[in-house]
């Protein structure tokens, strides 16, 4: 692998799953899957075997299905967790085991009620029995945000020494500011010994809005894979959502970090999981919401309108929307009305739309949208002004 590849590590169906409400059944599991693997994620998080048999069919069909990407299933650190997911991950072509414990005081003392040195010996007995049934093995040191980097550094290079191939470091209460959670990747690059030999990840939630910060500031301090989910669904505030680390990657070629993901699928993939899983994302959403390409304001809309760039960092077209929307409102120009005219078939003069404009203003007045319909209307209040039809 490059040492400049982040590989993307999609947890969709494992941990964007567990929000309430957003239950699949395996036969949705299955679409989301074959998505994903078109969409070039590394890994697919396929699910927690050993939590129910609903889990374990998902997982199992996931592994017959999926021809590209990992299939990874979740466990404790327990040796039935792990046993009942290599079952389940038996027919896929890449099987990861991702198995691991609570590493902070707080999940040590009040969790566990136990001792670091109990942690540390359950860590390496999960990670020795899960590399029996696979040589892809994957470690998390849950709340790593809130562990003590010293202690963190003993455990990853326990788990290194027991066969781990991927440790996860994540922020699981979604803690740490992302100067701090940089910190501490590159604290394990420097601290632990064999971690060359493995593969950092950042698993990062979004309780205080940081988890894309933070996912990247773990890369550039050394991680090079990222646990996300499409639209950032996931536990409380959600995870680190996929589409965003990755159009970051894209947009800041200067870091020498790329992905496989084709990120034209980006909006269909977002919103196919909308869909299954009945979760709406926001209009304002960053890359997949249905304004992050809508202008709405008269100064933006005459920037866009002469040069796209002038208000966007990303073409639409590189995430798969078909073209930036320009919305009429009350703070709307005249460019704006004139292109928006002009797209059903009224080519305006200066004094046209001048005319236009007036009756336009009255209209936006008095609702918060001008639709296609309501500028046909305006048109047939100054003097019947012919509709022509635009090559």
């Amino acid at each position: 692998m490059s040492a400049n590849k982040i590989q993307i590590f999609d947890t969709t169906l494992r941990d964007g799953e567990q929000v309430p409400g957003c239950k699949l059944d395996t036969k949705q599991k299955l679409v989301i899957a074959e998505r994903l693997d078109m969409l070039g994620v590394d890994i697919i998080e396929a699910g927690f075997p050993v939590s129910s048999p609903g889990d374990f069919t998902s997982v199992n069909e996931i592994s017959k299905l999926v021809k590209r990407a990992t299939v990874c299933g979740l466990t404790r650190a327990v040796e039935k967790d792990i046993k009942v997911a290599a079952e389940a991950l038996k027919y896929a072509k890449r099987p990861r085991i991702h198995t691991g414990i609570g590493t902070s005081t707080s999940h040590i003392k009040y969790k566990f009620k136990t001792t670091e040195e109990a942690v540390i010996e359950r860590a390496k007995k999960a990670v020795s029995y899960a590399k029996k049934f696979v040589e892809d093995v994957e470690f998390y040191a849950e709340d790593a945000g809130r562990t003590n980097n010293a202690f963190l550094a003993k455990v990853c290079e326990e788990a290194i020494k027991s066969g781990a191939t991927v440790l996860n470091i994540p922020d699981t209460t979604g803690y740490c500011l992302p100067e701090e959670y940089g910190a501490k990747i590159k604290y394990l690059k420097e601290n632990v010994k064999g971690i060359d030999s493995v593969i950092l990840s950042c698993h990062c939630h979004n309780d205080l809005g940081l988890a894309t910060a933070n996912s990247i500031a773990g890369v550039i301090a050394g991680a090079r894979q990222i646990e996300c989910t499409i639209n950032g669904i996931g536990e409380r505030a959600g995870n680190t959502a996929l589409e965003e680390v990755v159009m970051i990657l894209k947009q800041h070629p200067y870091l020498n970090l790329q992905t496989d993901i084709n990120t034209k699928l980006l909006y269909d993939t977002s919103l196919m999981v909308r869909e299954k899983m009945g979760m709406p994302v926001q209009p304002n959403k960053a890359i997949v919401g249905a304004n992050a390409f809508a202008h709405s304001s008269g100064i933006h809309q005459d920037g866009v309108i002469k040069n796209r760039e002038t208000y966007e960092i990303i073409d639409p077209i590189e995430v798969g929307v078909t073209e930036s929307a320009i919305v009429l409102t009350a703070r709307s120009g005249r460019a704006a009305l004139a292109y928006r005219a002009k797209k059903i078939g009224y080519e305006l003069t200066k004094i046209q739309l001048d005319k236009a404009y007036v009756e336009f203003l009255q209209f936006a007045d008095k609702q918060k949208e001008i639709i296609d319909e309501d500028i046909h209307l305006i048109m047939k209040q100054i003097n019947k002004i012919s509709k022509i039809a635009i090559a």
